[in-house]
C-alpha cells in the first residue's frame, strides 16, 4: 500500500489558492512556449523567472481562431457537469480528439480551482504517459468578458465509455476473463493516481473509456484534488450511485473512496447495470447496508451527524444474491472493495495482487478483448 506523504505537494498550496501571492497564478513557465496561464490574466513570462510550481508540466493559452484553425468539430459527444465535449479532427494530423468546452464564471481570482485543477493535474500526471490515463493534448483559453472564460481542452479521442462498452455487449454479458482484464487496467491506472496522491473523486463507468483495442483509460480528472490524509474534502462528489458510504456520511476520506467505487462498478461488469440505486444519500446508504449489512458501532465514523441508529438493523446477504455471476473468489475481492470501514478497505495497489486478478490461466488476450470490442462497435456507432 502506498503511504501518504507527511507535507502535501508544493502544487496543493498554489491550487488551494492559501495566501494573496498563491492566488495569483497556478501554472508558470514551460521551456519553449511563450505564455502561461494566471487565474488573473496572461503576463509576460519574464516576470516569473526562478519561481516553482512543485514539478508541474505547463501549458499553452491559445485564443479562440487559433482552436477553429487548428481543430474542426465532427460531432457532440455529451455534455458533463463542467460542459460540452465534442468529437475534432485535428487539421495538422487528421487524427480524432475530443475538446472539452467548459464556459466558467470569473472573478476577480480567475478561473475555478475545478477547471485549474482538472488542468494542472493532467498535465502533470502527462510526463508519465501512463497506458491507463487519458492523454492531455492541449488546451486553450479565452476571455470572453471580463465575468466569463471559455476554456477548451483537448484530449485523446477514445471511442467509447465503458457504460457503452457494456451496453454493446450481446448476452449473456462480458466474460469473466474480459472483466478480469478491464478490471488489471482499471486499478492499474487508478494504482498510478494513488501513487502520486491523487484522488479521481468521480470514477463512474462513464468515466472509464474504452478503446476499439480494449484499453482502459482513466477519464474526467475535474473533481480530483491532490490530498493530505485524513482531509475533510468536499461532499458533493461522485455520482450518488457510486459514492463511498464515509462521503455520504460528509466525513472525512482520501484514497479508499475510489476503491468504493470501483467495487460498484466491478459488479455492475456483471449485472450491466448499477449495484446501488438510491435517489438520496439515507436510501443510498440503506440500499448499501441491505447488501453489507448495518456496520457494528465501532466502525461507524465519529465526526457525521448522522447516527448508526438511524437505519434499521439488517443482516450481511451473500453477493451472489446481488450478482449471480460472479464466483467465489471475485465476490471475496467485491467484499473487500466494498468494506464500510475506509481504513478496512482492499487498496489498488492490493487489489492488483488478489488472487482473483492474478489467476490468469483462462485469461483472454488482449487481441481476443480487441476482437470483441470490435464486434460490438458493429452493432453501435
Amino acid at each position: 500500500m502506498h503511504a501518504c506523504p507527511s507535507q502535501p505537494p508544493p502544487l496543493w498550496d498554489t491550487l488551494a489558492g492559501n495566501g494573496k501571492a498563491q492566488r495569483q497564478h497556478v501554472l508558470q513557465k514551460v521551456p519553449g512556449l511563450d505564455t502561461v496561464v494566471y487565474r488573473r490574466g496572461r503576463l509576460p513570462t519574464d516576470q516569473l523567472k526562478g519561481s516553482s510550481c512543485g514539478g508541474l508540466a505547463f501549458t499553452r493559452v491559445s485564443m479562440a481562431k487559433e482552436v477553429q484553425a487548428k481543430y474542426e468539430p465532427v460531432a457532440e459527444i455529451g455534455v458533463g457537469a463542467y460542459g460540452v465535449v465534442y468529437k475534432a479532427r485535428d487539421l495538422q494530423s487528421g487524427k480524432f480528439v475530443a475538446l472539452k468546452n467548459v464556459r466558467v464564471q470569473t472573478n476577480e481570482n480567475g478561473l475555478p480551482l475545478s477547471t485549474v485543477r482538472e488542468v494542472a493535474l493532467l498535465k502533470r500526471l502527462e510526463h508519465f504517459d501512463h497506458p491507463n490515463i487519458v492523454r492531455l493534448m492541449d488546451v486553450c483559453a479565452t476571455a470572453r468578458t471580463d465575468r466569463e472564460t471559455k476554456v477548451t481542452l483537448v484530449f485523446e479521442h477514445v471511442d467509447q465509455d465503458l457504460k457503452t462498452y457494456l451496453d454493446k455487449a450481446p448476452a449473456p454479458g462480458l466474460p469473466q476473463d474480459t472483466i478480469k482484464d478491464l478490471m488489471r487496467q482499471f486499478l492499474s491506472g487508478l494504482d498510478f493516481l494513488h501513487s502520486n496522491c491523487i484522488v479521481h473523486r468521480d470514477l463512474k463507468p462513464e468515466n472509464i473509456l474504452v478503446t476499439s483495442s480494449g484499453q482502459v483509460k482513466l477519464a474526467d480528472f475535474g473533481l480530483a484534488r491532490i490530498y493530505s490524509c485524513q482531509m475533510a474534502l468536499t461532499p458533493v462528489v461522485v455520482t450518488l450511485w457510486y459514492r463511498a458510504p464515509e462521503v455520504l456520511l460528509q466525513a472525512t476520506y482520501a484514497t479508499p473512496v475510489d476503491m468504493w467505487s470501483v467495487g460498484c462498478i466491478f459488479a455492475e461488469m456483471f449485472r450491466r447495470k448499477p449495484l446501488f440505486c438510491g435517489n438520496s444519500e439515507v436510501d443510498q446508504l440503506g440500499k448499501i447496508f441491505d447488501m453489507i449489512g448495518l456496520p457494528p458501532e465501532e466502525d461507524w465514523p465519529a465526526d457525521v451527524n448522522l447516527p448508526r441508529c438511524a437505519f434499521m438493523p439488517r443482516a450481511f446477504q451473500p453477493v451472489e444474491k446481488f450478482v449471480p455471476e460472479i464466483d467465489k473468489t471475485g465476490a471475496q475481492l467485491l467484499l473487500d472493495m466494498l468494506t464500510f470501514n475506509p481504513h478496512k478497505r482492499i487498496s489498488a495497489f492490493e487489489a492488483l495482487r488478489h488472487s482473483y486478478l492474478m489467476d490468469r490461466s483462462s485469461t483472454c488476450s488482449k487481441d481476443s478483448t480487441s476482437d470483441l470490442s470490435g464486434a460490438w462497435s458493429q452493432n453501435g456507432d
